[in-house]
C-alpha cells in the first residue's frame, strides 16, 4: 500500500472524528437536564416572598435593643382582649346617658319649651339647679335659679416700679430739651455745638424721638 492511500484513510478518518464530535457535542446539548435560574441578590428578584399571613415578607434590620443587644426586636405579645357583655348594660343604666340618649316626642318638646316660656316655673332632672344651693336661693320672675355675675372688684394697674417724679419727667422732657437748649446759646461760639448735642443726646436718645420730635432732627 502506498503512502498516498495511507495518507487520504488518515485525513479521511480525522475528518470523520471531528463531524462525530461536533453532532454528539450537539446532541448532549439538547439532551442536557435544566438547571433552576439562582439569582445573584434574592432580596432584589421581583419573586415576593409571603409570610405566614399572607403578606409580603421583608427582612427587618437589626436594631438597638433596650438590653443593649444589636438585634431584630421580637414582636410585642398579642393582647387578648374583649368586651364584656353587660358593658353596654351598664353604660346604658346610667342616669344621665339615658337622659341623654332618650328621644322625646313632639308634645313633650311642646311642654318642655313652654316651661322655658315661662309657662311652668319648676324643672326637672339635670335642669333643676335650685338644691345645688349655687345662687343664694336667688330666683327670676318665673321662680328659676339665677346665676350671679359679680366680677369682683377691678384690680388696680400693676405697679412697673416708676415713681411719680420719673414719670413727670418723662413727660416734660421736651420742655426740660427746650430749656437746656436755651441755655446752651450763653455758651461761646464754639462750645455752643457741643453743648446743643449733648442736650439733645440726653433727652432724644431715651426717648427715642430722633426725627420725631421739632428739637430732635434725625440722624444721617
Amino acid at each position: 500500500m502506498s503512502w498516498r492511500v495511507l495518507f487520504a484513510i488518515l485525513i479521511i478518518a480525522a475528518g470523520a472524528s471531528a463531524w462525530g464530535g461536533f453532532r454528539l457535542g450537539d446532541w448532549l446539548v439538547a439532551h442536557t437536564p435544566e438547571s433552576p435560574v439562582i439569582p445573584e441578590y434574592p432580596e432584589l428578584d421581583g419573586e415576593q416572598i409571603l409570610g405566614a399571613d399572607g403578606r409580603p415578607f421583608f427582612a427587618q434590620a437589626p436594631q438597638p435593643l433596650v438590653n443593649g443587644r444589636q438585634a431584630v426586636p421580637e414582636p410585642p405579645e398579642p393582647l387578648d382582649w374583649k368586651i364584656e357583655p353587660d358593658v353596654v348594660d351598664r353604660i346604658l343604666s346610667n342616669p344621665l346617658i339615658s337622659v341623654a340618649t332618650t328621644r322625646i316626642t313632639l308634645d313633650e318638646a311642646i311642654q318642655i319649651a313652654g316651661r322655658q316660656s315661662g309657662g311652668s316655673a319648676q324643672l326637672d332632672g339635670l335642669a333643676d339647679l335650685s338644691g345645688l344651693g349655687l345662687f343664694g336661693g336667688r330666683t327670676n320672675a318665673n321662680g328659676q335659679p339665677l346665676q350671679p355675675i359679680d366680677g369682683g372688684p377691678i384690680p388696680p394697674p400693676p405697679d412697673i416700679g416708676i415713681s411719680p417724679e420719673v414719670q413727670q419727667a418723662a413727660g416734660d422732657w421736651q420742655a426740660a430739651l427746650a430749656r437746656d437748649l436755651e441755655a446752651c446759646k450763653s455758651e461761646g461760639f464754639f462750645a455752643r455745638p457741643s453743648c446743643a448735642w449733648n442736650a439733645r443726646n440726653k433727652y432724644c436718645g431715651p426717648n427715642n424721638a430722633w426725627g420725631r420730635a421739632p428739637n430732635c432732627p434725625a440722624k444721617n
